[in-house]
């Protein structure tokens, strides 16, 4: 793979600082917040867009539209990341995000032409998040040092739940004052934030390792190809190549899907359907949800503050384990606020365990193919562990919802028994 020229804003930097105190570190920082913000004000308005224009099975389905590119494209995405570089990759698509909401909220101001616009913006949208997705996860490593990598997770996962707390109030109050048209306009907006944000921000050299990349893809291409006529399909069975033979990554994207596909079903489902099958109302499903933020709220505070965490891979199986156990006992609290503690348990450790999961992937992939690993790691997160969701609400229609946490709780359990079984990962350390 021919890796592309240096782009001018790729430097060193000078030794490592806390990358709370780390103004570049800041910058992309408030881009991502920014971005992600304006992520939840877009969703909140295409919803309420569909909602109002057409059935609510045509609501479902403009909504559902940008799933499948995203899936289709997520590999694909790891590669341009790769070969072009992931800053040039974010940039370019906050800015395409950002046009393209921008000018679906012109649309809607000035006439009213049905669905097919918000249909053709979910398709675009998701098109971009195939190629954005895997590069905003390859940035981190890029802009602060690894033994700061833990921290900055940490630091990502408060402005995860800053967004998901502001995000869709100002999205309502968007609707509330001008309509779809005024949300679409302060998504885009906050997607334009971050693009100068990002433009300022400087890239940390890493070591060298594309020559070592493009030569690990030739000697798998057949026949002796050359790395130079490499197509796109032969980067991603490189990538895939690189992360069955790593004795951390492999194991690492086991646990990770095992982890989600465990775990996504019975909090963003099960709960809401817990809560009506106890008679807790919409306000205990509200308690228990604000539970579960408040704990993984709390995981990325520990980790910002406390920067890194000895024996990571050995604390990433451990928090599986004892997270899996916590939402077991999810259907048995005897009360709203016993199930708010028990989702602040479990916020806590799916929290810690997911951001040293995300850390220890940075700095245990090559450089060259970190693109295409960050792509592997979020299709199985946003392609594969939603198709839970609605599983887990028919089997909680059919056997009720303890059986089902427990089947989830075995499933998440059996990521955190891989992480630990297998040597190369559970010996993992983040470096200090």
């Amino acid at each position: 793979m021919t890796s592309p020229p240096a782009i001018p804003a790729a430097v060193a930097l000078p030794a490592e600082r806390p990358a709370h105190r780390d103004g570049n570190v800041l910058r992309w920082l408030g881009a991502y917040t920014a971005s992600t913000v304006g992520d939840n004000v877009y969703y909140l308005a295409l919803s309420w867009a569909a909602v109002s224009t057409g059935t609510p099975a045509q609501a479902g389905v403009v909504t559902a539209v940008s799933a499948l590119p995203r899936a289709l494209l997520m590999l694909g995405g790891g590669v341009v990341a790769d070969r072009f570089g992931p800053r040039r990759v974010v940039i370019g698509g906050d800015a395409v995000r950002c046009a393209a909401v921008l000018t679906a909220a012109a649309v809607l101001w000035l006439s009213d032409p049905g669905l097919w616009p918000l249909t053709l913006l979910a398709l675009v949208f998701g098109t971009v998040d195939a190629m954005f997705l895997p590069a905003v996860g390859a940035l981190p490593v890029r802009v602060t040092g690894p033994g700061q990598l833990a921290r900055v997770q940490g630091m990502r996962g408060m402005a995860i739940r800053f967004a998901n707390v502001v995000g869709a109030p100002l999205g309502g109050l968007g609707v509330a004052l001008g309509g779809a048209a005024a949300a679409f306009g302060i998504a885009g907006l906050l997607i334009a934030v971050s693009v100068p944000l990002l433009v300022s921000v400087r890239m940390r050299a890493l070591p060298s390792d594309e020559a070592a990349g493009a030569a690990a893809d030739a000697s798998g291409a057949a026949d002796g190809e050359s790395a130079a006529r490499a197509t796109a399909w032969h980067d991603v069975a490189a990538g895939l190549r690189h992360i069955r033979r790593s004795r951390v990554l492999g194991p690492l994207m086991l646990a990770i899907a095992l982890g989600d596909l465990g775990f996504v079903g019975p909090l963003n489902v099960g709960l809401t359907l817990l809560a009506d099958e106890r008679g807790w109302g919409a306000s205990g499903a509200g308690w228990v949800l604000a539970g579960f933020g408040a704990g993984a709220g709390a995981a990325s505070l520990l980790l910002t503050v406390r920067g890194r965490l000895p024996h990571a891979g050995w604390i990433t199986g451990g928090a599986c384990i004892a997270g899996a156990a916590a939402i077991g006992a999810l259907p048995h609290a005897p009360s709203v606020l016993a199930a708010a503690g028990t989702a602040l348990l479990v916020g806590l450790l799916a929290g810690t365990s997911g951001a040293l999961c995300g850390a220890l992937l940075q700095t245990s992939a090559a450089p060259a193919y970190l693109g295409r690993v960050t792509a592997v790691a979020s299709l199985v997160s946003l392609g594969f562990a939603p198709l839970s969701m609605p599983l887990s609400a028919a089997a909680i229609g059919a056997w009720g919802t303890g059986p089902v946490f427990a089947v989830s709780a075995v499933v998440c359990a059996l990521g955190g028994v891989v992480a630990l079984a297998a040597p190369g990962l559970r010996r993992a350390e983040l470096p200090g």
